[in-house]
């Protein structure tokens, strides 16, 4: 009844488990974010450095703003004509806007408040990369206070980090240019929403002069209009007034045709009317009278048009006004310190993330059960945590010395496990093995063979690594026998494991009796196998771990496995690599080895599966350790 609880309870909760792994849960998020704390850490503190060092080096600067005001006027033969809805389009706005941009206002204001010559204004506000370090170092230099240091600032002259070096004075063509650009980049016109509105700012390291400017800038910008207003009815009075002229002339002209055909007293200026029946050719009276009042009627209009040109001239009137006057701001616009770090802030986390998710995804090695059932095929039988911090993992007696320890406690669920397995069998010979001798496969043998010893069974632990022979260093006390001295048979080379309760068989011995070829391997086990009434000491066992050697001892000694009842592959989490182990899984299994999982050691975190069946599998093992005292 227990053999089929065994071979049936772990299916079930296997399906159960591999049902919730099919999502991406909060714990496997923890552990991402636990795995690459320390990279997300880097990023976020390298984006604060650059934002702290941005703050530090970069001068304040202040924003004023004006506002004028577009009003569309109406033509004057338009006014009297009635009511008549006239309004700007976009274009005309953005043709505004553009004159406000130009050179011409940038001009008017730059020569207005002679900014060319301020030292202030005439240099670029956003400086270079060294002179951010030269600020930066004056801040460390004042910090510490070794202003006066001869050898420090030799070193600073020596880097070049030193005092500013003079420029190199500037012609007066390039101060104008520089100026120009300076003013350019530092001036922002843009509309007010919808409206006729628009809104002039200036940003400048001095709030007063940032005022000034602005304001001059929408001065300069009315008085353009007027100038041009002025210089355009200038010009048209000029242009009306030679038309003025010449409709003078022609009226006269005409005036004084019709008032000599009127002293003639006849409807002809030149010739007899009654002439040999001919064709008249002369204008009548009616016609010259109508050519002189068209000419009066276009010297009145023209005449009214000069004097609104010349009123014009005299009081011209923008179609802008100032609604809003700048005023020097109280706070600097940029740079914004805590915007700024909360900007670098969130922009660290996410490249940290990003630079931790691309990690991840280039990174093969074993982080989960979930990634060894995908990419293996096979079941992760246990996690075993990191023990205590100030002591290394997996020590050799780990489980005796802190036996409720998370270690100890995920250790028992791996035995669980094992006895649960799914053979032909019961496991009575098992093998533990990994890819690298720098695994701690030595350290779970020998933790889970106390574990088996303590529950009642009797254990025997052989140390079949070796080249690498742990348990035998640390357990026997002695690294070497010679062949020679090894009895006959082996069994009789089994000695008990100094301070612990089961049996070791060294390397050595192995070594010395080929036990790493199948057949003797399988005589010695047989040959343990078999109760001796004779004597207790050498009764049989009741289980056998096999400390096997690993992948990169080479695959010929792996075909052992093939003669146990089956075999648990030991890899590190975050250091096995999952080609590696894949190659170790393939290697066992073309020698027929039966594979019961994998054992994972140094887990981060301890997934949801073994936590949920954990109260299962202790109840399940401590019933298996009283039928085994009972027995």
């Amino acid at each position: 009844m227990n053999r089929l609880f065994a071979s049936q309870w772990p299916l079930a909760t296997n399906q159960q488990v591999n049902a919730g792994q099919e999502f991406i849960s909060l714990s496997d998020i923890t552990g991402f974010l636990r795995h690459y704390v320390g990279t997300i850490a880097a990023c976020l503190a390298a984006a604060l450095l650059v934002a702290w060092f941005y703050n530090s080096t970069t001068d304040s600067v202040f924003t004023a703003t004006t506002q004028i005001l577009i009003e569309p006027r109406l033509p004057q033969h338009l006014q009297d004509g009635g009511e008549v809805n006239l309004s700007l389009d976009t274009a005309q706005i953005e043709s505004q806007i553009a004159v406000m941009q130009s050179e011409k206002i940038a001009s008017m204001v730059i020569d207005q408040l002679n900014l060319i010559e301020d030292r202030n204004f005439n240099h670029p506000e956003t400086p270079i990369l060294q002179e951010r370090f030269r600020k930066i170092k004056d801040i460390i230099v004042e910090a510490l206070g070794v202003q006066k240091s001869a050898w420090l600032n030799a070193l600073w002259d020596h880097i070049g980090l030193g005092a500013a070096e003079s420029t190199t004075k500037l012609t007066d063509y390039q101060k104008s240019r520089l100026g120009m650009l300076i003013f350019r980049n530092n001036l922002d016109v843009r509309r007010v929403g919808v409206s006729y509105a628009i809104e002039i700012s200036f940003t400048s390291a001095d709030p007063e002069r940032a005022a000034k400017v602005a304001n001059a800038t929408a001065d300069a910008f009315v008085h353009e209009q007027i100038d041009t207003k002025a210089e355009a009815a200038r010009e048209g009075g000029a242009w009306l007034e030679q038309r003025l002229q010449q409709l003078r002339t022609q009226m006269n002209e005409a005036m004084a045709r019709a008032q000599a055909f009127r002293s003639r007293h006849d409807y002809s200026v030149n010739g007899d009317s009654s002439d040999g029946g001919g064709v008249n050719s002369e204008p009548t009276l009616e016609e010259l009278e109508v050519t002189a009042d068209t000419f009066k009627k276009m010297y009145e209009s023209f005449l009214q048009a000069y004097t609104n040109s010349v009123s014009q001239q005299s009081y011209p009137v923008a179609d802008a006004r100032v609604i809003t006057v700048a005023t020097p701001p109280l706070s600097p616009s940029a740079p914004k310190p805590k915007l700024v770090l909360a900007f670098a802030a969130v922009a660290g986390l996410i490249i940290g993330i990003g630079l931790s998710f691309a990690r991840h995804s280039f990174d093969w090695s074993v982080r989960s059960p979930r990634h060894i059932r995908d990419n293996l095929g096979i079941e992760c039988i246990g996690e075993l945590p990191y023990t205590f911090k100030h002591r290394e993992f997996g020590n050799v007696d780990e489980v005796a010395r802190h036996p409720w320890s998370r270690y100890s406690q995920s250790l028992r669920k791996t035995r669980t496990e094992i006895s649960l397995a799914e053979t032909n069998h019961p496991v009575r010979y098992l093998g533990l093995t990994a890819v690298s001798n720098n695994s701690q496969k030595s350290s779970v043998v020998s933790n889970l063979a106390t574990l088996y010893s303590m529950s009642g069974l009797k254990t025997l632990v052989i140390d079949a690594d070796v080249r690498r022979s742990t348990i035998t260093t640390r357990l026997v006390g002695r690294s070497e026998i010679l062949g020679e001295e090894c009895m006959e048979p082996v069994r009789l080379n089994i000695v008990r494991g100094l301070g612990r309760r089961f049996d070791v068989l060294s390397s050595s011995v192995v070594d010395a009796k080929n036990l790493l070829v199948p057949r003797n391997m399988q005589a010695f086990l047989s040959e343990i196998s078999s109760d001796d009434p004779a004597t207790d000491e050498l009764a049989a066992y009741d289980i056998v771990i096999v400390d096997m050697p690993t992948l990169e001892s080479g695959a010929d000694d792996l075909i052992i496995g093939s003669v146990l009842d089956g075999v648990v592959v030991v890899a590190e989490w975050g250091k096995t690599h999952v080609d590696t182990l894949r190659e170790l899984v393939r290697t066992l299994q073309a020698s027929r080895t039966q594979i019961l999982g994998v054992l994972l050691t140094k887990a981060r975190a301890i997934t949801s599966k073994h936590r949920r069946v954990a109260a299962r599998q202790d109840a399940f093992g401590s019933r298996q350790s009283v039928k085994s005292d009972h027995t």
